[in-house]
């Protein structure tokens, strides 16, 4: 496995109860990127090692919650196993959803294109231009026909996108649609930025267009 998963234990200060005990975090980082969970266990912050990130001591309340925590961290490390063999990529939200059992949430295509547009549209006259806004309206409402023209569906999960989806879209651009080539081009580079997002958000664990030339 060649991401490093970084596990650490902490207490919570500023959540003290009443009685002035802390509740303990762990602090899961991958890549930079990182969650955070509750151990469900507190401790007097003077019992508290930062250094160690564990209870202070060898009594029998550090060596319970101490053993707790080691339990947290293996359970960590098991469902980053699991991940490894199921060959999916770990990233923090992956293992996150592998650690508590939610099951992932799946991403379609067309609203990660809406919001990408949405956003644009409160930047225009501060970064953007109002034609930009207008081609890639143009360039939501062409992937929206092409996805009903292709797959007979008004939308698609991101992670069925692949070689084959955008050749035939460039196909169907040039054919359907009778785009000259300098406009088709334009609208598969307008394609290639959402498929961006969707790569820097770790939504995607392989580029379609890794092996796909865009001719200008």
């Amino acid at each position: 496995m060649n991401t490093t998963v970084s596990i650490l234990f902490y207490i919570k200060r500023s959540k003290a109860n009443n009685e002035g005990v802390c509740p303990i975090y762990a602090r899961v980082t991958i890549q930079a990127k990182l969650f955070e969970f509750s151990a469900n266990k507190y401790v007097n912050p003077e019992k508290w090692s930062s250094e160690g990130t564990k209870v202070k001591g060898t009594n029998e309340e550090a060596r319970t919650i101490n053993s707790h925590l080691n339990y947290l961290k293996n359970q960590v490390l098991e469902a980053e196993k699991r991940l490894f063999k199921k060959d999916i990529k770990i990233t923090s939200e992956t293992l996150k959803n592998e650690l508590f059992g939610t099951t992932e949430t799946k991403r379609m295509l067309i609203p990660i294109f809406q919001d990408h547009n949405n956003k644009i549209k409160e930047l225009v006259g501060k970064e953007y231009a109002p034609g930009t806004l207008e081609r890639y309206k143009t360039s939501l409402s062409h992937t929206i026909e092409f996805l009903q023209w292709k797959y007979k569906v008004s939308d698609i999960e991101i992670t069925k996108i692949d070689h084959a989806f955008i050749t035939d879209y460039e196909f169907w651009l040039r054919s359907v649609r009778n785009c000259a080539n300098n406009t088709a081009v334009k609208y598969i580079k307008n394609f290639s930025k959402i498929i961006k997002l969707c790569l820097a958000n770790d939504w995607l664990d392989k580029n379609p267009f890794a092996n796909y030339n865009i001719e200008s």
